[in-house]
């Protein structure tokens, strides 16, 4: 009974192949560097009711966190449309796409809902437009947002049956939308 060799654990070293052993070394040192990070990070702002920051404590966005934005918002493209939805995994609706990629991309956690965020940050003139500015369509209460990646271009989830998209502020339907623009901070 001695001499008989104990099963291999399924996540042990020894059942890992080379290749998953040296990316499982160089993941720990970068893990380790993103927990020390955030545990040194500054706390948040406080929330407003309903969980998102008053727009009266939200810094100015800098150019990174505006690049920042537009990365993850174009990285999403593509991403099914789910009414309520929040996540990748789960889908998104307009705002729950915008409150991930700010929360994600800037920490920053926008009203959940898009007549909410009519009311976040400050108002911008559509001609001075910046990268990760928020595009609300809707006439007295914006029913529809996006987030402007440059080029009078927004990333947008649409509609049901859609996905997660890309699309011109000048196309045809969209131009005739009234529209809005909000910049946080």
């Amino acid at each position: 009974m001695l001499d008989t060799p104990l099963p291999t654990p399924p996540h042990s070293p020894a059942s890992l192949s080379l290749l998953q052993q040296r990316l499982l070394f160089r993941l720990i040192p970068a893990v380790t560097a993103c927990l020390l990070a955030v545990g040194c990070a500054s706390p948040p702002p406080a929330r407003a009711p309903g969980g998102s920051v008053p727009s009266s404590n939200i810094p100015p966005l800098t150019s990174e966190q505006s690049n920042s934005i537009t990365i993850h918002a174009l990285g999403l493209v593509g991403t099914p449309y789910r009414y309520g939805g929040n996540s990748p995994e789960g889908g998104f609706d307009c705002s729950g796409l915008i409150g991930y990629v700010y929360r994600h991309s800037v920490g920053q956690v926008p009203p959940r809902t898009v007549s909410r965020m009519a009311g976040f940050g400050r108002p911008v003139p559509m001609s001075e437009l910046r990268s990760g500015d928020l595009v609300l369509f809707g006439s007295a209460s914006p029913t529809h947002a996006g987030i402007y990646v440059g080029d009078g271009r927004f990333v947008h989830a649409p509609s049901t049956g859609g996905e997660v998209r890309l699309d011109r502020l000048d196309g045809v339907y969209w131009s005739r939308q009234p529209t809005q623009a909000r910049r946080p901070g």
